[in-house]
């Protein structure tokens, strides 16, 4: 037989240590959930944003899918008309140096294409290609435009060349400035690109850059998108944070990332027959500069100014030499479209 005496009973089990066990994951995770409502960032006030940055008199026209595109119809309205479009998080504003440097001789229209500025998400989620599209036409169909000069920066400019690929009979001449869309050449890296459109790689960081949009990264992100320091003011950091928080943007920001920007279109490029001015910062460090090279070999007649000391927004950065060359471009390229039948012309 075995004398129980023998065996000595288990110890009893340590309250403390089974409340550790509980409690310390529970702290780590209420502060996980402090820090995030610490951090997170709401959007901004509607009404107040469209005072601040549209101001008594904003416009917005109305399209087929509810979409309320903002817009700005400036200079001189009985000229041949401009129609400009921004980059990825960014807004009409950005062309506000073209417009005082050009409206005295352009009609010059600028929007805020759909998940942007003050247009704001759209009912449709359209943010691709077909959705920006659209937006021009509604802004055109408002202001009864049929044919106007599109150019574009950026994200605007890949808008602008699709646009004039699928709208060839509307567009009197191209401009290109440190255009998106172009595949890389043989041997190159991609570009280094900024802190913002990094995180947008990733499913986590398209979450996070949805709730949480610390003001100091979108600073990063601008000063990381131009060569020009000195252009970046707090004013400017101000608006690029508000009107990326503005209801819908973030959203339309994190779903953009996810597009298809069909690349096989790049290989159609070659049908563009209008008069094309191709712009670039050479010291871009969104979009590689060589691109600039493709789009010129891409598109028969094309003109190419390659600005020094200039990085993504050549509008911005380098106002007055970017407004001389679309002058310049625009007065020996551009055409006059012939006069309706029955009008005679003087």
């Amino acid at each position: 037989m075995i004398d129980e005496d023998e065996f000595e009973p288990l110890p009893p089990r340590r309250p403390l240590l089974r409340r550790k066990r509980v409690l310390i994951p529970l702290g780590l995770l209420f502060a996980l959930v402090a820090l995030f409502l610490a951090l997170r960032t709401p959007d901004t006030d509607r009404d107040a944003m469209i005072a601040r940055y549209g101001g008594a008199d904003a416009q917005f026209a109305v399209g087929p899918a509810g979409q309320r595109i903002h817009y700005r119809d400036q200079g001189k309205r009985d000229a041949e008309a401009l129609v400009l479009l921004h980059g990825s998080n960014s807004s009409l504003q950005t062309w506000e140096p073209l417009v005082r440097r050009l409206g005295d001789r352009y009609r010059i229209v600028t929007l805020d294409l759909p998940g942007h500025g003050l247009t704001g998400g759209t009912p449709d989620k359209d943010y691709g290609a077909d959705g920006m599209i659209a937006a021009v036409d509604v802004v055109a169909a408002r202001l009864d435009l049929d044919r106007f000069v599109l150019g574009g920066n950026s994200m605007g400019g890949w808008v602008a060349w699709r646009y004039t690929l699928a709208r060839p009979d509307r567009i009197d001449a191209l401009l290109l400035l440190d255009a998106a869309g172009m595949p890389l050449r043989a041997g190159e890296k991609p570009p280094p690109s900024n802190i913002g459109f990094r995180l947008l790689q990733y499913p986590l960081g398209r979450w996070l850059a949805a709730q949480i949009t610390p003001r100091s990264l979108v600073e990063r992100s601008l000063r990381g998108s131009v060569e020009r320091q000195d252009i970046v003011t707090d004013a400017m950091i101000d608006r690029y944070w508000n009107l990326l928080r503005f209801p819908g943007n973030r959203e339309a920001t994190s779903l953009r990332a996810t597009l298809d920007r069909e690349p096989a279109m790049a290989d159609r490029i070659g049908a563009i027959a209008a008069p094309t001015l191709i712009l670039f910062g050479k010291q871009d460090r969104l979009i590689n500069p060589s691109a600039a090279q493709t789009f010129h070999e891409r598109i028969a007649g094309s003109e190419i100014v390659m600005l020094d000391g200039v990085g993504h927004l050549p509008m911005e950065e380098a106002p007055d030499a970017t407004a001389t060359a679309i002058a310049d471009f625009l007065k020996r390229r551009l055409v006059a479209p012939p006069a309706p039948a029955g009008r005679e012309t003087p």
